[in-house]
């Protein structure tokens, strides 16, 4: 039987999924949640239509930051902990390209953490995914800044002392425009909040719930997120209050919570105003890039 293909405007095909899948095997273990968020991106990228070119994807160190190599777009795969700002270096140096971020639980609030709150504060027009199962799955189980209190590790023999960090009200209280969670045990609810994220116009983040099947509990597998998880929309939240976005919030670790928690419907534009400046400074110091690499060695930059 014959096959048509889809041309969009310009005279390009459509995208597909399979468009964004660099044929690279995973080496996750199996069952990891982490595939499902792969496959939810491939989803949602093509139904944004950006070409793989115009993409530029981010991520930090551990198991969910090998997502890059993954995906045909443009990746760059960082130290831990530091995605974020080199995201924003991207995106200023390119405003022109759809930015994502990609890390974990442990990557995002323990190293990485202090470069949350200024990334949101700069309101970099980038999507931040973290992939949270409460465990340093990578280095073999160790405790995590959301592991809950009580949990029995390889370094916490007797139990965690600590509370978790809750990354919901963390972003949320430092100013986040667009705060959401879902997991992978909702693959068609995933891609969307995904999508919706990668087109909110300011940095948004999205936390993910994605089982780690070797270290991870019990209660937080797959299987178990099917039962457990409710969706805002169904409890009849309204995405556009903060006040009951931090209310909701309060129950990561013993509800799970799947859609949109906030969405600011006057997103600042402080990034569009930032790419303005540096177009306008840019222009006023327009030179030929050979003269500004004579200035640099005149400076003595060869030394």
């Amino acid at each position: 039987m014959a096959t048509t293909t889809t041309i969009m405007p310009g005279g390009r095909p459509a995208l597909t999924p399979k468009d964004f899948n660099s044929g690279l095997k995973p080496i996750w273990c199996p069952g990891c949640g982490d595939f499902g968020v792969l496959q939810g991106l491939y989803r949602a990228l093509t139904a944004i239509g950006r070409e793989p070119h115009e993409i530029a994807f981010i991520s930090g160190i551990g198991c969910s930051s090998r997502i890059p190599g993954y995906t045909t777009v443009y990746g760059f795969n960082s130290v831990h902990g530091r995605a974020l700002p080199i995201a924003q270096g991207v995106k200023l140096a390119n405003p022109d390209l759809l930015v994502i971020v990609a890390g974990g639980d442990g990557d995002g609030f323990s190293i990485g953490g202090g470069h949350v709150a200024h990334a949101v504060r700069r309101n970099a027009d980038i999507t931040y995914i973290v992939m949270d199962n409460q465990v340093y799955g990578l280095t073999k189980g160790q405790l995590s800044p959301t592991s809950p209190k009580g949990l029995r590790t390889i370094t916490s023999p007797l139990g965690s002392l600590e509370d978790p960090v809750n990354p919901l009200l963390y972003v949320l209280a430092y100013g986040a425009g667009f705060v959401a969670q879902s997991t992978p045990a909702d693959m068609p609810g995933m891609t969307s909040i995904l999508e919706e994220a990668i087109r909110y116009p300011g940095f948004a983040f999205v936390n993910i719930q994605s089982p780690c099947v070797t270290f991870g509990q019990e209660d937080q597998q797959l299987r178990a997120h099917k039962t457990r998880m409710k969706t805002l929309a169904s409890l009849g939240h309204d995405p556009s209050s903060m006040s009951q976005a931090l209310e909701r919030a309060r129950d990561y670790g013993t509800e799970l919570y799947t859609g949109v928690f906030y969405r600011n419907p006057e997103p600042p534009l402080s990034h569009d105003r930032l790419i303005r400046l540096r177009q306008e400074e840019l222009a006023k110091q327009a030179r030929p890039r050979s003269q500004i690499l004579d200035a640099y060695l005149q400076r003595g930059g060869a030394q």
